[in-house]
């Protein structure tokens, strides 16, 4: 039988970046995701919560909490891109690995910056690029789980080159399933106009990780007919908390259970910024309601 393990992130605490003083500092985000009745966190971005293995280990610990994964960015279409994308890869899976943590979740680096909505390059990538991807991945998915015995689970993203749920098939296509594998962000697929369930039943033997996310179909309208910035989408509220937006989770849920696998499903609300005081009730309330889908499989801890 499946076991979902569901978690959450500093993404659902207005966390974007190492250092912000618009940031909850990590040490309210530790003792409210454990007040909310989580178990298991992501790092977020790499440098918020200590990179010293065992003050972080102590950190945890004194929380209750477990690490199921680390997140970095890649952009490794471009050319001489390697050495950059793997530093901060091997920064994140040595820090993950040390302290417990099984997965780095990987993300594509968006072609627009989220805040200023300036285009930094084409949106699209060309046959060449979708190449140096795709192969990129695969070599730097076997660098980290034989170094370091993580696995990479690949994140697509608004804004970035693997982004619809076309492109998603086409990533999924051109990478190897024994060291890369979907992290199905569900808020970020129905941003980009994909359908999650018809990913899971497509590619039920990629499903690597999730990350449980909901859209508000209001605000994802204006975002397509605007064509704004993830960033100025997020502060429109573009992010919902469950079950006020899309994707329906129990009909998602209830189709990852019957793909018979042990999966983390971290929730991530992106909410930057935000007021220190908003994120914890939203928390309680979203753990709340994952208990009470009906799901089995779905477990805290």
């Amino acid at each position: 039988m499946s076991v979902i393990r569901v978690g959450s992130a500093p993404d659902s605490w207005g966390v974007w970046f190492p250092e912000d003083p618009q940031q909850t500092p990590y040490g309210r985000f530790l003792d409210e995701v454990s007040a909310s009745g989580y178990e298991w966190i992501e790092l977020g971005p790499y440098g918020y919560l200590p990179t010293d293995p065992q003050q972080l280990r102590d950190e945890l610990a004194a929380h209750n909490l477990k690490l199921s994964a680390g997140t970095v960015f890649e952009h490794l279409h471009q050319d001489d891109s390697w050495d950059a994308v793997w530093t901060q890869i091997e920064d994140v899976a040595k820090l993950t690995a040390a302290v417990g943590g099984k997965h780095v979740v990987v993300i594509p680096e968006m072609w627009r910056d989220p805040g200023t909505g300036e285009v930094l390059e084409d949106r699209n990538l060309t046959a060449e690029q979708w190449k140096k991807k795709t192969g990129g991945m695969n070599e730097l998915g076997k660098k980290m789980f034989e170094q370091y015995g993580v696995k990479a689970q690949y994140h697509p993203h608004a804004d970035s080159h693997v982004d619809t749920e076309e492109n998603v098939y086409r990533f999924l296509d051109g990478t190897d399933s024994e060291f890369v594998n979907l992290c199905l962000d569900t808020g970020h697929i129905s941003y980009c106009g994909g359908d999650n369930l018809a990913i899971i039943e497509r590619a039920p033997e990629r499903i690597g990780y999730l990350h449980l996310k909901q859209v508000d179909p209001e605000v994802r309208a204006k975002v397509e007919a605007e064509d704004l910035p993830f960033g100025e989408a997020v502060k429109l509220g573009a992010m919902i908390e469950p079950p006020l937006g899309i994707p329906d989770l129990p009909p998602l849920l209830a189709a990852i259970e019957k793909l018979d696998i042990d999966v983390f499903a971290i929730v991530e609300q992106d909410l930057y910024p935000c007021a220190v005081d908003v994120p914890l009730p939203i928390a309680q309330r979203t753990r709340k309601y994952l208990g009470s889908c009906g799901i089995p499989s779905v477990k805290f801890v």
